[in-house]
């Protein structure tokens, strides 16, 4: 019931899911044994890698340079995916490289006929060369389609190595500048292990933002290959750090242990995590060509107010933007739940039928699928295309669920009564919502508070979204009014993760930023009509400040999504201090900053400056020079690399469970600056 106080879930009880005797379809699809030079394909040489590096690895900022080290763990991944590998290590060493080391059966060593080089060789510098490419590959499932990882993790290294344990031997290769070969591939040793192990650096000719690689974005990463790959072990290890820092993940419920990882902290309506899996093998369109298609969906209900908690993946890829997988889970979600209703009279016959995202509200899901030939919309790997796969997940998950509520009424009717409740809020929201949907979609009206540009141009228009009427007057005043629009804050907005929907649509401040922004909101949400290209929240550096910009990246995140996908969510970086020497002003933005400013204009110590508290101390023309024109000022962009981990911190930070955010205090208050005291 809403406004009910819940107790928590112990956290033994939470990490709980429906254990039964299940047939392992993943080991009807275990690759052929045989692994050698012929199946290695050769379908194109690395200069053009290096020239435009972005066509490979999307960036050559931070994201890129992990991007390398998924390439060659996604190798090692599809050897897990074929049967022949339980273990990988992944490895930052002193000098900043980064080794990737597994227990599958090698890389071929084998004269590759159409390359006439070894197979090690083939991968690490032909394009487009792998044992991925279907009828005589290696694989029947792999993430990668295009045969490029490896050999453009080699093109944009300054030095990579790769050694191989198999059919008893120990063969080693090095490549340097840009994966030009020292020798060919050789026997250095006998062994009895097997697997491959490569090490490499990345060039910081290519890499010039950074070549430092970040402890938790790859943490974060290789957590979800071993949810993904429920039996894998994965172990990351940092030896820049004295001493060395040591994760180690392996999930053997998978999927289902990966939804309890993201509910850890919400309240979960029914413990159990509700598991489907099947395979089916179907004849594509050529009426020849038969695959194994394998699903497996993990779900459990929460007391979450929130519908965007499903993720779904294909061949470990994440697909962000859903697809035909996604499309066959929320089928069969309406249908089995509408059925299990009307059946037990839970649903009266003068009731309307729950709506899907009746059925999502408090929802978390993942769905996994394994496909020998996905298809994908787009360049991205974002949105699987395959239409054969809907009717596969739907009907795994149609038995599967249909068969749970069947066997467990008491959790069915918890379930049931969870998704009435969001049905009858749904109701009670609706005349709010669509009112606010339709002068955000027609824009007939914009707010009052809003001091537009004349610009209509989205591409090169931006949004101010300004803490206080103070400093909203100093941004209007101060601003391009071609291409800068300012929409003042009156306070603190609505904490959309604690608040029911119908109480949101009330919020006069989240509907004038609706209506500026103008591309609706959530499932109406069109990111092609959004009426400006950068939405930059501008808020005081101090605590209050903090809070305002995560709720407003809150709201974002539940409300237009599609906004912090795209890139066009920013954060302001207002200056902290000011100092005049001879009439002249200079600004620093953190402490560092200062010190470096005081010695390079020779000041004595006690020599005055100001710190500011707020914007509101600025005039137009400071807040012009310092934080809002485009050649000098500093602004933040929002990613979002993984989504269930962003769920995972906003539900932590912004829910209603208190101890998360008090251990998150506790392990990170040292990092903390410029509280206010």
């Amino acid at each position: 019931m809403e406004g009910e106080k819940k107790e928590p879930i112990p956290e033994e009880e939470r990490f709980t899911y429906k254990k039964e005797e299940v047939v392992d379809e993943r080991a009807v699809a275990r690759a052929d044994e045989k692994y050698t030079g012929e199946n290695i394909q050769v379908l194109e040489g690395l200069e053009a890698v290096r020239k435009r590096p972005g066509m490979y690895i999307g960036t050559t900022a931070s994201a890129g340079l992990h991007h390398l080290v998924w390439e060659i763990v996604d190798n090692s991944i599809d050897e897990a995916l074929a049967g022949f590998c339980t273990h990988i290590e992944v490895i930052i060493n002193k000098d900043g490289s980064v080794t990737v080391k597994d227990n599958g059966r090698g890389v071929p060593v084998d004269i590759v006929k159409k390359s006439g080089l070894s197979g090690v060789e083939t991968a690490f510098t032909i394009l487009h060369a792998g044992g991925k490419f279907g009828e005589g590959g290696g694989y029947k499932v792999s993430g990668g389609l295009h045969g490029v990882g490896a050999s453009v993790v080699n093109a944009l290294s300054t030095w990579l190595e790769v050694v191989v344990h198999k059919d008893g031997g120990i063969y080693k290769i090095r490549f340097e500048n840009g994966g030009t070969p020292l020798g060919r591939l050789s026997k250095v040793g006998d062994t009895d292990e097997h697997g491959t192990q490569v090490t490499f650096m990345p060039d910081p000719t290519i890499f010039t933002e950074t070549v430092d690689f970040n402890y938790d974005t790859i943490k974060n990463h290789i957590r979800q290959m071993a949810f993904l790959n429920g039996g894998v072990k994965l172990t990351l290890t940092d030896n820049r750090v004295e001493p060395a820092q040591t994760d180690t993940f392996l999930y053997d419920g998978g999927i289902r242990e990966y939804v309890a990882y993201i509910n850890t902290n919400k309240v979960p309506v029914d413990p159990a995590v509700i598991y489907c899996q099947g395979a089916e093998e179907v004849t594509l369109a050529d009426g020849v060509t038969k695959e194994r298609i394998y699903a497996e969906v993990a779900m459990q209900w929460t007391d979450s107010y929130s519908t965007d908690g499903t993720y779904s993946f294909c061949n470990n890829i994440s697909t962000k933007e859903g697809g035909t997988h996604v499309e066959g889970f929320n089928l069969a979600l309406n249908r089995i739940i509408n059925d299990y209703a009307r059946k037990f009279k839970l649903l009266q016959e003068d009731e309307s039928n729950f709506a899907t995202e009746d059925c999502r509200e408090g929802l978390t899901a993942v769905i996994s699928i394994k496909h020998p030939n996905p298809q994908y919309e787009g360049q991205t790997k974002t949105k699987l295309g395959n239409s054969e796969v809907r009717k596969i997940v739907s009907t795994v998950v149609g038995e599967g669920l249909s068969q749970y509520l069947l066997e467990n009424p008491k959790e069915a009717k918890s379930i049931v009564e969870k998704i009435k409740n969001a049905a009858k809020a749904r109701d009670a929201a609706r005349l709010a919502r669509e009112k606010v949907r339709k002068s955000a979609l027609e824009i007939t009206t914009l707010p009052g508070k809003l001091a537009d540009c004349t610009s209509r141009d989205p591409e090169i228009c931006e949004l101010y979204i300004v803490e206080g009427n103070s400093a909203g007057g100093s941004a209007k005043n101060g601003r391009d009014r071609e291409t800068q629009a300012i929409l003042p804050l009156r306070g603190k907005i609505l904490n959309v993760e604690k608040a029911r929907e119908d109480r949101i649509w009330e919020n006069a401040e989240i509907g004038n930023m609706i209506q500026a922004i103008g591309a609706g909101v959530r499932d109406n949400f069109d990111v092609s009509k959004i009426r400006y290209h950068k939405i930059v929240i501008m808020t005081d550096a101090d605590v209050d400040g903090d809070h305002i910009r995560i709720l407003l990246l809150t709201f974002f995140y539940r409300f237009m999504r599609p906004l912090i996908d795209e890139g066009y969510v920013y954060i302001a970086q207002p200056p902290l201090y000011k100092i005049e020497v001879k009439g002249k002003a200079y600004y620093a933005y953190n402490d560092e900053q200062l010190a470096v400013l005081k010695k390079a204009l020779k000041l004595k110590e006690g020599y005055p400056f100001q710190r500011y508290k707020g914007l509101g101390e600025m005039d137009a023309q400071q807040l012009w020079e310092t934080t809002m024109d485009p050649k000098v000022r500093k602004m933040i962009r929002i990613t979002v690399e993984d989504a269930a981990t962003a769920e995972k911190a906003f539900t932590d930070l912004m829910g209603e469970e208190v101890l998360p955010r008090k251990l998150f205090i506790s392990e990170n208050a040292k990092f903390a600056k410029n509280l206010d005291y």
